[in-house]
């Protein structure tokens, strides 16, 4: 079980090492699109500005099709065979599965108390997937969906068939399987999903007349239904309207921005609904300090990669509020983090609030510097300051939580490998003359060739797959492997074994050697 939980969250990390460059054109382009920052360069007609926002659209290709995303990538990672073959039959399911939702809710939309006529988006509960209109489950459908498919091509994808039939084998039983498993999922969360989404919908009243209490579950329901995409109906109706102020905190922030600036009164009195709109604190002050206790674990010679992993991430996090990438990058490894996360974000937003801290600040530094702390710092500095004073805490509060947090629980972050366990020896004592190994093109290929060896050779492999920095084998006999020696001759950092389940830590050139060493077990 421990082996397919890693494996399972290994596989979690195809799309978000996308959404690092992703991140950076965003990041890039909010700066350069921005008239505060710009000046007239950044005027909407001016060919700049237009230029940037190519940049932007193309910044966001990942994380508007995050689950697509998410359905391509994890049958590349947990099918035992033919893996080119169950992505695409994933995302034929998918499709297939978004198909039927669409569907049903358009014919029996009022059975489900959906109103399948309204626009996408809001508090609507409906998103666009490849042009289909469907309910918005965020990467929770898109990994359930996946999921199920590499179950049933690893099952079934080598099934022989009568003769008269065999056109149907392989791929095409697989997805005909799918297809015939999707229409009661389906009809599932047609009945289940939109009780949860109205759920957190009908909490809104409850929220806001909640005070400092209301703040901090507001907060913490944000930040924790990110993954399930319904964060959605907790934030547009505060943002937009109208479950605190009728035109939204949003609104009612930017026009009211002059008369606030002006006025000598406290900021909380002036804005009270505000303490609703500092979720995105946590992008600002809390990322930062996970990333810092992420490099801090790393391993000295893994330092500098991890550097040039998390500093764009962060950097996008800071100024545009944008968080998936860093937390999507323990989601799945440490979901009690992500709980411990989502919790100090909400108790960063009450305690900003309590001591006066308010505005609009769901986005990032940009939006903080250009509509909070330029425009207020005249009148209301004392607040601006107290921002960025309890903001630092938190940056520190959440550098210890996490970096405790992470090694305590052994979370396997970025760069971070456990020590040998002491005293680990194996019964064999060959080794391999690396010299003697043919010299290769490919530096991946003769790394790889090694630690099949050192591994047993290729019918000691049972099952193979990585997450971002180790390549995790199950083996067939574990006194087949050769000593930790052998594995440092071969590059490997070192070896974790436990039983059957080996783990070979090589860093983050992991998905080069695993792919050289998937052709070795191939040929």
């Amino acid at each position: 079980m421990t082996q397919k939980l890693q494996r399972f969250g290994g596989a979690m990390f195809g799309p978000v090492m996308f959404m690092i460059f992703s991140s950076i054109l965003i990041g890039l382009s909010s700066i350069f699109m921005n008239a505060s920052i710009m000046g007239s360069l950044a005027a909407e007609t001016n060919g700049w500005f237009k230029v940037w926002s190519l940049v932007s659209d193309a910044g966001y290709a990942v994380f508007n099709q995050l689950p697509i995303m998410f359905v391509a990538s994890i049958p590349l990672k947990l099918a035992d065979k033919a893996k080119g073959n169950a992505s695409v039959e994933a995302l034929l399911t998918y499709f297939v599965f978004n198909y039927y939702i669409q569907g049903i809710l358009n014919f029996w939309g009022s059975t489900f108390n959906i109103d399948f006529s309204q626009e996408v988006g809001g508090t609507s509960g409906l998103t666009m997937i490849a042009g289909i209109k469907t309910l918005d489950m965020n990467i929770v459908g898109a990994i359930l969906v996946a999921s199920i498919v590499v179950w049933i091509h690893n099952k079934f994808y080598e099934k022989k068939l009568p003769d008269i039939l065999n056109v149907f084998q392989g791929a095409s039983l697989v997805a005909i399987i799918g297809t015939i498993v999707m229409l009661p999922l389906a009809l599932a969360v047609c009945w289940i999903w939109p009780i949860i989404q109205q759920g957190i919908l009908g909490m809104q009243g409850f929220l806001s007349q909640s005070g400092i209490f209301g703040i901090f579950l507001f907060t913490f329901l944000e930040r924790i239904t990110i993954p399930t995409g319904l964060h959605h109906f907790l934030w547009v109706p505060f943002d937009l309207g109208p479950a605190v102020v009728p035109d939204g905190n949003w609104n009612h922030w930017l026009a009211n921005l002059n008369e606030f600036a002006q006025s000598s009164q406290p900021l909380k009195s002036l804005f009270p609904s505000g303490g609703f709109a500092l979720y995105g604190n946590v992008g600002v002050w809390g990322i930062p300090g996970i990333s810092l206790a992420m490099y801090k674990l790393a391993r000295p010679e893994n330092k500098k990669k991890v550097l040039s992993l998390l500093l764009p991430i962060t950097i996008t996090s800071m100024l545009t509020g944008i968080t998936e990438p860093v937390e999507f990058s323990f989601l799945f490894l440490a979901p009690v983090m992500f709980v411990i996360h989502a919790a100090l974000a909400a108790l960063m937003s009450t305690i900003l609030y309590f001591f006066g801290v308010v505005g609009y600040q769901g986005g990032g530094l940009i939006d903080y510097v250009t509509v909070n702390w330029l425009p207020m710092f005249s009148n209301h500095a004392n607040t601006v300051i107290t921002h960025i004073v309890i903001g630092l805490i938190f940056f520190v509060v959440y550098y210890y939580v996490f970096y405790y947090g992470f090694k305590k629980l052994n979370v396997m972050t970025p760069g971070r490998e456990l020590d040998l366990i002491e005293g680990e020896t194996s019964v064999l004592e060959e080794t391999i003359d690396v010299s003697s190994e043919p010299k290769e093109n490919n530096a991946f290929s003769a790394q790889a060739r090694q630690i099949l060896a050192a591994l047993g050779g290729r019918e000691n492999i049972a099952e193979v797959t990585n997450c971002m920095t180790r390549l995790r084998v199950t083996v067939n006999d574990e006194t087949k492997l050769l000593t930790d020696s052998v594995f440092k001759q071969a590059k490997a950092h070192g070896v974790v074994r436990k039983g059957k389940g080996i783990q070979v830590i090589i860093g983050m050139n992991v998905e080069n050697v695993r792919s050289e060493f998937d052709k070795l077990l191939k040929n």
